[in-house]
């Protein structure tokens, strides 16, 4: 699933492409996992004023009050083309297609696409829902840290998971800040102060905002190839820190995969 660096990087690409630009063709098709197909023909002769992410939603706001929202989930992706220019997969792939004059946007597998009047997106729930933005540049910690304590009887990777809690921590971003602060990904929160929570959630601000430029992903700080992160996809390797083998196993009602180093990061029962 893509994470909040990620979105952020698409909003920065569809905002160059899009904004300030008037909308000649719109439209959507039912991929799976879809709910319901938008009638996009609603933007035709729209312009785009605004493209941003929050948390891991991405939105495309346009002067006749709508707003598109997407979520990629596992598979989705956006691309930019110019006109003519041949797609890097197939159409039937696409979820939805925004053109300009000037340059294409399509969503590929994209299974969340909404088209939100403006009372539709103040009362939207998966909005109104997500805690604090990590690259939000107004990000409240102290309110991230109250929604973690209330998540207390929750394994800590699970709670960093939860998009209500602090939105923008992906399965990388949550084996990898455990690791660099020491925390058992399998403890509940309860078992961490309120000095840990904070600098895990400010080591998570620090590298999201790190990774948001593109390129491969960071989290070492390494500029060696191969060497770019600490844990996440290591199963059975050494830790490059002190030579245990790094452990995985599923996490959550989602099986999401937890990879962590059980010398570096001690289990707190």
């Amino acid at each position: 699933m893509p994470e909040g660096d990620t979105i952020f990087r698409t909003a920065e690409v569809l905002r160059a492409a899009l904004q300030g630009r008037r909308v000649t063709v719109a439209r959507a098709q039912a991929r799976p996992g879809m709910r319901r197909v938008p009638d996009l023909s609603r933007l035709a002769g729209a312009t785009v004023e605004r493209v941003e992410a929050r948390g891991k939603h991405l939105l495309i706001g346009f002067d006749n009050g709508l707003t598109l929202r997407s979520h990629l989930r596992m598979s989705g992706s956006w691309h930019r083309y110019r006109p003519g220019e041949p797609w890097r997969r197939p159409a039937h792939e696409a979820s939805a297609v925004i053109e300009t004059a000037e340059s294409v946007a399509v969503a590929f597998n994209t299974p969340i696409v909404e088209l939100l009047t403006e009372a539709d997106l103040r009362r939207s729930t998966p909005l109104n829902a997500l805690g604090p933005d990590l690259l939000s540049e107004s990000f409240d910690a102290e309110e991230a840290l109250a929604r973690l304590r209330t998540r207390d009887a929750e394994e800590l990777g699970n709670a960093l998971l939860d998009q209500r809690a602090v939105a923008g921590i992906g399965n990388v971003y949550k084996s990898e800040v455990a690791f660099i602060e020491g925390l058992d990904p399998w403890s509940p929160v309860a078992r961490f102060d309120d000095a840990e929570l904070d600098r895990t959630l400010r080591t998570a601000r620090r590298l999201l905002q790190a990774n948001t430029r593109g390129g491969a992903r960071v989290t070492t700080a390494s500029p060696r190839r191969g060497h770019e992160l600490w844990v996440y996809g290591r199963a059975g390797r050494p830790c490059r820190r002190c030579g245990t083998l790094i452990a995985v196993r599923r996490q959550g009602e989602l099986a999401r995969q937890t990879f962590w180093c059980p010398r570096c990061q001690p289990a707190r029962r």
